[in-house]
């Protein structure tokens, strides 16, 4: 995955697709004018770059997410941590709880998912 950015606007063009795959190019276009009030050639010029990074594919005019939305923001989020961080969850968490308590509820999924997703 070359670039996991995305635009307030190019976000927003992706949850289209997201939420409506497989659409046609054509039916993606008019969801755009509707949802975004582009015209078809804007659509196509967002939808070439989205592919491009590696989001979405454009099959004979079909298209569909390469990978989902929840993966996307996974592999997002695992690249800050490891550039911002170093790859330490702890690092990010004493970070993040700085400036912002968690509630009792926070802290207990937080638990859970550590349980989840511990090492056996």
């Amino acid at each position: 995955m070359k670039d996991l950015q995305l635009g307030v606007v190019e976000a927003r063009f992706a949850d289209i697709i997201w939420q409506n795959e497989p659409l046609s190019s054509a039916e993606l276009a008019k969801l755009s004018e509707e949802q975004l009030n582009w015209k078809k050639t804007t659509t196509y010029t967002v939808l070439k770059r989205l592919c491009d990074k590696g989001i979405f594919q454009n099959l004979k005019g079909t298209v569909t997410s390469v990978i989902s939305k929840s993966e996307f923001y996974s592999l997002k989020s695992e690249r800050f941590v490891d550039e911002t961080f170093k790859g330490s969850l702890p690092a990010f968490l004493a970070a993040f709880c700085s400036r912002k308590s968690l509630t009792s509820e926070e802290i207990s999924a937080l638990r859970e998912l550590v349980e989840q997703y511990g090492e056996e």
